[in-house]
């Protein structure tokens, strides 16, 4: 296998700019937030609550401005039968970001939390933490494998070495900086991976648009020149699909870490607020290239091209169409370039996937639920691990698992079937309890595993209003798949059930337990009666303090004591209007 020198020169050098950049951040901001007291694990975790504008930006519109993103958008406008029409991702995400803003971004920078899994825990219960935690582990786990299993074959592609080789590398690279520096390195590094895909992408674009075998592509956006019009158009037939796919994409993409991570590391509540709408802002203007790489590839004669007379869709390689116009639609220093933006994006998407997936264990797992009286040192070397643990678990699933996407499709679906609902009922609806969350958690689990998965080839056993048979043949293989379509908007009908079934079996609990029909010793979970007991976490539980345990503490009135301050780290978020504390909203239960 010959290797293109110039191609590995140019991934080297920007390679050891990543390193060099995140090595940098982790220094210069070593000591950040020490000094006013926060402690080094949080630091890591949301760096000292002073991520700036200009870095905040960058960072916030990184949350989904990855591999999969510029990737996907380019393969969903150029596949046949989808077009632009189909390619979601931009506005769904960028939505999902406004929606984040105007709705979540506050209660949950006001109040001061750590993770996106504190307010569960803290209502809920650790026990409630705990499985709330798998769905949120799987989405982060699932999504690095898939990216970095992306990288590797568009690596392959253009620079022609080894994927395994480029997968190690890149996660090795990902993994030291997050190590080193935390939610600082991440968010700097951000700023130079975002630069690169921009530029990189916008100087490919206009040498592929002025290549012979390139046709006009406002023309074929709308006429049938090589394949059909690149716009593509929603049949009717098709449109409950859509309309959950979506809903998907704008709702589903709230309850992430990764995003929160971004949101709890504001100054402010109003910063955050701000910075997500900056962030959606930037997922338009980012995807802008991707949609005109994927129109080019709809619109050339590739037997004009080095790549040959078959079209990529036809090779079942319109998932790397990126790549492949980068590589034979434009000269050889601007592909090499452009492939600078892509292992850009998907390192801005694994490292920060990685510090959450850590983020969430070392604090609402490890601290939280079992060893409340830990050091600061000690969660601080648990982070270190677990970041080099869920690092090396993501790239063995890129190299290992043939269908990770598949598997993040499931667990993406998960995040918005399970977790969403419930962030919905932990922050504004009242009287929810532990009851209700567990219901609500096995009615989206059991709904939506139901349905089925294609990618995973999981047959459904819940067969949803207008399902179809389908056949599928693999071009190079041959082979015949068989599915069954849910053209129902089930995965959206099943985060629905799970959040009525919250509020429904949480009143429920509640009316039998205080009417007297079933005994207080029938509260096993210590969620109506027994609320103040070692399973539910008030505010006064979450305080870091190492003589504070989950110990019988009678249910706190809101208020700001110092010991709620030293929680929640940065006193000023304790005076930002509006703040409303979930005991306000759940002192009545």
């Amino acid at each position: 296998m010959a290797i293109h020198v110039e191609g590995l020169l140019a991934i080297v050098i920007f390679y050891l700019l990543i390193l060099a950049v995140g090595i940098w951040a982790a220094w210069k901001n070593k000591n950040s937030g020490i000094s006013a007291g926060t402690d080094r694990s949080e630091s890591i975790m949301v760096g000292g609550r002073d991520i700036g504008l200009f870095v905040g930006g960058f960072t916030m519109t990184a949350t989904w401005v990855g591999g999969g993103y510029i990737n996907g958008t380019a393969e969903s406008v150029y596949l046949p039968g989808s077009g632009l029409a189909w390619a979601q991702a931009p506005f769904g995400y960028a939505l999902s970001l406004v929606v984040g803003g105007l709705f979540f971004a506050k209660p949950m920078r006001s109040r001061g939390y750590v993770t996106m899994l504190d307010p569960f825990q803290q209502l809920y219960g650790k026990r409630m933490g705990g499985l709330l935690f798998i769905p949120a582990l799987l989405g982060e786990m699932f999504w690095s494998a898939a990216i970095l299993s992306a990288l590797g074959a568009t690596l392959s592609v253009i620079v022609d070495i080894n994927i395994n080789v480029s997968v190690v590398i890149s996660a090795l690279i990902a993994i030291f900086y997050t190590l080193v520096g935390g939610l600082y390195s991440v968010a700097y590094t951000d700023v130079v991976q975002l630069f690169c895909i921009f530029l990189g992408l916008w100087i490919s674009v206009p040498f592929a648009l002025s290549n012979p075998a390139v046709s006009d592509i406002s023309v074929t956006a709308v006429t049938a020149v090589f394949q059909p019009p690149w716009l593509g158009e929603i049949d009717p037939s098709d449109g409950w699909i859509w309309a959950d796919n979506f809903c998907l994409l704008m709702l589903g993409g709230i309850p992430w870490q990764v995003y929160f991570q971004r949101v709890l590391s504001a100054s402010s509540a109003s910063y955050a607020q701000f910075l997500s709408f900056l962030a959606a802002f930037g997922c338009l203007v980012m995807a802008v290239p991707s949609v005109l790489i994927g129109a080019i590839g709809a619109s050339t004669d590739w037997n004009q091209t080095s790549y040959g007379p078959i079209p990529p869709v036809e090779k079942d390689e319109s998932d790397m169409i990126l790549p492949i116009v980068l590589q034979h639609l434009c000269p050889s220093f601007v592909s090499f370039f452009g492939l600078g933006a892509v292992s850009a994006a998907v390192m801005s998407s694994a490292d920060s996937s990685i510090l959450s997936a850590s983020s969430m264990f070392a604090r609402n797992i490890y601290q939280l639920a079992f060893r409340q009286s830990a050091s600061d040192r000690e969660i601080v070397w648990v982070m270190r691990i677990t970041i080099f643990v869920f690092g090396a678990l993501a790239t063995t699933m890129a190299l290992l698992t043939g269908s990770v996407y598949g598997l993040w499709y499931l667990s993406s679906d998960l995040v918005y079937v399970i977790i969403f609902p419930q962030l919905l009922c932990v922050l504004f609806v009242k009287g929810t309890n532990t009851y209700g969350s567990v219901a609500g958690y096995v009615f989206g689990l059991l709904l939506r595993v139901g349905g089925g998965e294609p990618y995973l080839r999981l047959p459904p056993f819940i067969y949803y209003p207008g399902w179809q048979p389908r056949e599928k043949q693999h071009r190079l293989t041959q082979e015949v798949e068989r599915y069954v379509e849910q053209r129902f908007p089930y995965k959206t009908v099943s985060m629905l059930a799970s959040l009525l079934s919250n509020v429904a079996f949480s009143y429920l609990a509640k009316y039998l337990f205080e009417s007297g029909t079933l005994s207080p010793k029938c509260d096993f979970l210590d969620a109506v009666i027994s609320k103040h007991s070692k399973e539910t976490m008030d505010k006064t539980t979450l305080v870091t303090h190492d003589n504070i345990l989950l110990s019988e503490l009678a249910a706190v009135k809101p208020r700001h004591g110092s010991s709620l301050a030293g929680t929640f780290i940065n006193t000023d978020v304790l005076m930002d209007e509006d703040a409303v504390s979930p005991d306000a909203n759940n002192q009545h239960l």
